[in-house]
């Protein structure tokens, strides 16, 4: 990008997003891909990756380019993105279950027209015969702008949150190789890293790496006791009237932990997905505009969900991994103001972990690893030097603490 395109683009990014400038790695990333380069981004949570992509489709589309197609696994996390997008003037939709058949065509008219700017679809919409055709439209016409492919990591079978459907995204580059690729994630070891780039053919691509440390977040685990108690007094020495998210494995622990929290005084509701779309979409809707909401979920909760003021994060149950845990405790201090992540284990929650691995139908090198990634985070647990340091080397970075 040259120096006009440079300025043109942060004037646009001030214009509607009403930031001065770009952050870190954000002015390099979004010029390799207005320029047409393709890219690997690992960014943390609240590090500004969704403007990674996005100002790259504004400024392509004003260029003539037409519309970027954006890969994203949750409907919740369309439904926020464009929305943001829309209220910034940026013309975006989003394609899935809960349109009527009369609202996708319609939507599809706008993006074959090229008027859109972003569409976000859901990994296995976007490889159906329709949806390809459609998008050869687009590149025989030069109105297909780039693919962002949000939550990589989801390609990878060594990942903590593996997609089949992701696998099938190569067709993106056997189709569509003049298309410009952007894959993102906020979590990913050396192992996963390598694998979305070979799933993803992005052997040609720039990785562009982030670091990983969110100082102003405070991480405290303690041995469960009665992990209810410890938590509500977590929340009333700590967090009085803040916004926070618990996760809980089960969702009958989370109604009943829900409940509880409630009935003492804490404005908690609970969220998973065993509840009704109308009731989970009401929670979320409280949880993001509402003040000092407590969100008790399962991990299906939170990904893609843009409160910046979340003050804590609490595990009720051991997560899976480092990566798992390392992404869900990075909801918290969005805003760069101080925040913690607060975890109570113990020796159940380690025998139920390795349970499920020893009992899941996956090949014996998959059981492997996972058992390996469960006790990096046994040592994080149990470690009595600083946390941070620990979850920092995992990803291959040293503190400066």
């Amino acid at each position: 990008m040259n120096p006009s395109t440079d300025s043109s683009s942060v004037a646009i990014l001030h214009e509607l997003f009403g930031y001065k400038a770009y952050r870190g790695a954000q002015a390099e990333i979004v010029a390799h891909v207005i320029g047409g380069g393709d890219a690997l981004v690992l960014m943390p949570t609240g590090g500004g990756k969704s403007l990674c992509y996005q100002m790259p489709a504004i400024m392509r589309h004003r260029a003539g380019r037409g519309v970027a197609v954006v890969v994203s696994p949750l409907i919740a996390l369309m439904h926020d993105q464009v929305g943001a997008l829309e209220v910034a003037g940026v013309h975006a939709a989003f394609i899935n279950s809960t349109l009527t058949l009369d609202e996708t065509q319609r939507i599809e008219g706008e993006m074959l027209s090229g008027r859109l700017v972003l569409l976000y679809v859901a990994p296995e919409r976007l490889t159906t015969p329709l949806m390809l055709r459609q998008l050869d439209s687009l590149r025989e016409r030069g109105l297909l702008s780039l693919f962002a492919i949000d939550e990589a990591h989801c390609v990878s079978q060594w990942g903590h949150d593996f997609r089949a459907e992701y696998q099938a995204l190569n067709v993106l580059h056997e189709r569509y190789p003049g298309v410009p690729r952007i894959a993102l994630t906020a979590t990913a070891d050396d192992l996963t890293r390598a694998d979305v780039i070979e799933r993803l053919a992005l052997t040609e691509a720039r990785v562009f790496i982030s670091s990983f440390d969110r100082p102003n977040i405070r991480y405290t685990v303690v041995e469960k006791a009665d992990a209810r108690r410890q938590l509500l007094h977590f929340i009333h020495d700590e967090h009085e009237g803040d916004a926070g998210i618990i996760y809980c494995q089960s969702r009958r622990k989370v109604d009943e932990t829900a409940d509880w929290l409630d009935r003492q005084g804490i404005n908690a509701l609970p969220y998973h997905a065993g509840l009704a779309a109308e009731v989970r979409r009401s929670h979320q809707d409280r949880f993001l505009r509402d003040e000092g909401v407590v969100m008790v979920a399962t991990i299906a909760f939170g990904m893609g969900i843009d409160k910046p003021d979340v003050r804590f994060v609490a595990h009720l149950d051991l997560p899976k991994n480092i990566e798992a845990y390392y992404q869900e405790t990075g909801r918290a201090g969005r805003d760069g103001q101080p925040a913690d992540a607060w975890m109570a284990y113990g020796l159940a929650d380690v025998v139920n972990q390795r349970r499920m691995i020893d009992e899941s139908p996956a090949v014996e090198a998959f059981k492997r690893s996972q058992r390996g990634k469960l006790d990096a985070l046994l040592s994080l647990a149990e470690a009595h030097d600083c946390r941070r340091v620990r979850l920092l080397a995992y990803f291959g970075e040293a503190s400066v603490a």
